[in-house]
């Protein structure tokens, strides 16, 4: 197999990366996962979860959002989402970034749209 079979190009950046290069980035990001798995358990002492264990998952949330936050921690979505409102956590609907890729998205439609395109 020649070298281009090899390489696979990452949608929309552009740049050509190797598989091995893809498989080592998941791998390094599930490591990370796997540690805050770890954090989290270590805060508590077994049966409920304690204050502290909470608190952290309240962290993760705001950086990482709802969704992720379960499959990174592995708690049900529901048992965080009363958690939020049990301490009044505001928990965005969407990670901050969506909102600026979708007005990007829009203004790419538009831009196409307004030559024939779409």
């Amino acid at each position: 197999m020649n070298e281009q079979g090899r390489n696979q190009t990452i949608a929309g950046t552009g740049r050509i990366r190797t598989r091995a290069a893809v498989q080592m980035i998941r791998l390094i990001i599930q490591e990370m996962y796997e540690d805050k798995r770890y954090e989290l358990r270590s805060l508590g002492k077994g049966g409920q979860y304690t204050e502290s264990q909470k608190r952290y998952a309240f962290e993760v949330i705001s950086e990482y959002g709802i969704r992720a936050t379960t499959r990174i921690l592995h708690l049900p979505r529901r048992t965080l989402q009363r958690w939020c409102r049990r301490n009044g956590v505001y928990v965005r609907r969407c990670p901050y970034w969506v909102y600026e890729w979708a007005e990007r998205r829009r203004k790419k439609r538009e831009f196409w749209a307004r030559r024939g395109y779409c």
